[in-house]
């Protein structure tokens, strides 16, 4: 599974030591120190993932992602020595697939960039697709329809929908959602879901606030059904 990846990390130090493990991993790398260039850079050669640092100059990352999720769906794993709750929910609202702090694990890092691309990876074009409602999961092309109309769907946000459109109706906790995502910080990992599920609900609901498709069951998590009745 070789990936062009696109890392943008002020830090030089760190940015080298990211790009040797890529190479080590098969992929191929692009560096960039700002986040100008980053945007620049992603928009020139669409990588297949970019690992993002939080405290760029010029443009932060968040400006990054904000660009990076209005362009495309390119997965996005935040980088960044804030480890605060707020930071994390902030990064994920504006599309970030997943988020690690510093200091970190290189071998984790590497762990979780195979597990966004093994997840995004479209698998065969005999995939069927699945169909909830007006909700439409076309998984060999990555795409998801809502009466007709096509939703852009983060990386993170189209996995939590295709794992609950395979099975229409049935509860899935938190934890059973985030099988389904690459993972976070172990402390933020249930807000994590619940900011994909607002910001799926902004995407296929009508209503969001009075949700008739994305359903919550209190207590337990979330069921996606064919949206004839609210809750």
């Amino acid at each position: 599974m070789c990936a062009h990846i696109l890392v943008a990390e002020d830090d030089e130090m760190q940015a080298e030591l990211i790009r040797r493990l890529l190479l080590r991993e098969g992929h191929s790398a692009t560096v960039v120190h700002d986040g100008r260039a980053a945007i620049d850079e992603a928009q020139a050669q669409r990588p297949d993932f970019v690992v993002l640092d939080l405290m760029l100059p010029k443009v932060d990352g968040l400006g990054v992602c904000r660009v990076l999720r209005q362009d495309g769906d390119i997965p996005v794993l935040m980088l960044t020595a804030r480890a605060n709750e707020e930071d994390v929910l902030l990064g994920l609202e504006l599309g970030a697939d997943d988020y690690m702090t510093k200091p970190y694990s290189p071998r984790e890092l590497m762990a979780r960039i195979r597990t966004v691309l093994r997840r995004t990876q479209r698998p065969a074009e005999s995939t069927p697709l699945l169909r909830v409602g007006d909700i439409t999961v076309d998984a060999a092309r990555h795409q998801v329809t809502c009466a007709g109309e096509p939703v852009a769907c983060t990386p993170g946000e189209f996995q939590i929908l295709l794992a609950m459109a395979a099975e229409p109706d049935r509860v899935f906790s938190r934890q059973q959602l985030l099988q389904h995502t690459s993972g976070y910080d172990r402390a933020s990992t249930e807000r994590a879901i619940d900011v994909h599920i607002m910001n799926l609900r902004k995407k296929i609901e009508p209503k969001p606030r009075k949700p008739i498709r994305l359903l919550t069951v209190f207590g337990v998590g979330y069921k996606l059904t064919g949206g004839r009745s609210g809750s």
